[in-house]
């Protein structure tokens, strides 16, 4: 079933996610870490356009492939640093939090691998991740319908 098209019913909220997730690209956050942490969220929500896209941004980011593949037993792989797995429990604990949310010991763990900067740019990342993931959940575009327009096409992943 086709659903509706929120950017065009909605082009002033749009427009802001948009800046929104402008704003969290332009952050100091290594690029691969992000994908990861963008990648785990689309996961976690079921969004399959965000998977598909933030797999093909990862691949034009020359991310190994086998850390993607890897990346839903991330805990139990040793291709990650302790720095992304860090990012990756944080996104797990923003995506899905408990009835109590992040625990002082959670938070305390994240700091031990983050500057306060950091962790702040961090959960900006995961936050607008999980902004994309709910509207694509709700409203379902197309995977790989924005390639051409985002140069994810480049990637030659179809």
């Amino acid at each position: 079933m086709k659903r509706l098209n929120y950017m065009e019913l909605s082009p002033k909220a749009s427009q802001a996610m948009l800046a929104l997730s402008k704003e969290v690209h332009a952050l100091p956050l290594d690029k691969n870490m992000v994908d990861l942490v963008q990648i785990r969220a689309s996961q976690l929500n079921g969004c399959l356009f965000c998977l598909d896209m933030h797999s093909k941004e990862a691949h034009l980011h020359d991310e190994r492939p086998l850390r993607l593949y890897h990346l839903p037993a991330w805990r139990e792989s040793s291709l990650f640093t302790e720095k992304e797995r860090a990012a990756l429990e944080w996104t797990e604990l923003l995506t899905r939090p408990g009835v109590h949310g992040v625990t002082d010991e959670d938070y305390q763990k994240a700091r031990e691998q983050f500057s306060e900067k950091e962790l702040a740019d961090l959960t900006f990342a995961v936050t607008t991740i999980n902004a994309w993931n709910r509207l694509g959940v709700a409203f379902r575009a197309t995977p790989g319908s924005m390639d051409q327009m985002m140069g994810l096409d480049r990637a030659g992943l179809k």
